[in-house]
């Protein structure tokens, strides 16, 4: 996440109903991503409905610094334009496929106002993306033979995009984890230690690049 950048996230089309969320998780990586940058900027999330506080509190987000525009209807474009003034992150679900003008606009919004614009639901999108995050595939752990409780869910993701993103890289993340958070690692629960370090590194990195403009 990359100031005056555009994110994606998406599904491929291997993971029916992950484009916007539900059994695929789109909607969790893409909060997720909000999560590290709300520790020390605002964030504002455009058309994404409920996503459930209780979830994106245990993903890391900070609900003091989250400002939700749940329906904004056929104006969400602006709406998202008008909240990079005051936010340093900003996602978006557009309501449908986006005209290329929109998309161009907001993205020069971003640019301009050195924010970071995250898109949820990438086929409607039909700007290139500085990175674009693709959920390929998705279980969740827990439920046997039709009971039991869910302990979380596993999902492959692959990343790709431009410049220093512009080699495809794939990962398995535990997202949430049982703890609710986002834990790299493979579907086995295997001790993966050294790339939990490199994930919350990563994290760390971020939330330090996008500091709040205003004390």
């Amino acid at each position: 996440m990359q100031r005056g950048g555009v994110v994606t996230v998406g599904a491929g089309d291997g993971t029916p109903g992950a484009e916007g969320g539900g059994a695929g998780g789109g909607t969790t990586l893409a909060f997720a991503l909000l999560a590290a940058a709300s520790a020390a900027s605002w964030c504002a999330a455009v058309g994404t409905a409920d996503p459930g506080m209780v979830a994106c509190a245990e993903l890391g987000v900070n609900l003091g610094h989250l400002v939700l525009v749940p329906r904004p209807g056929p104006l969400w474009a602006q709406v998202a334009a008008t909240l990079f003034d005051g936010m340093d992150a900003v996602l978006v679900r557009p309501p449908g496929v986006v005209r290329p003008g929109v998309a161009r606009r907001l993205a020069a919004r971003a640019r301009e106002r050195r924010g970071v614009l995250v898109v949820l639901g990438s086929r409607g999108w039909p700007e290139g993306a500085d990175v674009q995050l693709t959920v390929e595939a998705g279980k969740w752990e827990g439920v046997e033979a039709g009971h039991g409780h869910l302990q979380g869910r596993h999902l492959e993701v692959r990343a790709c995009g431009r410049r220093a993103a512009a080699r495809p890289v794939r990962v398995g993340l535990w997202l949430p984890a049982p703890s609710g958070q986002v834990v790299a690692g493979g579907p086995d629960n295997s001790d993966n230690s050294n790339s939990n370090r490199e994930v919350e590194g990563e994290g760390a990195a971020a939330a330090r690049d996008l500091v709040p403009r205003h004390p």
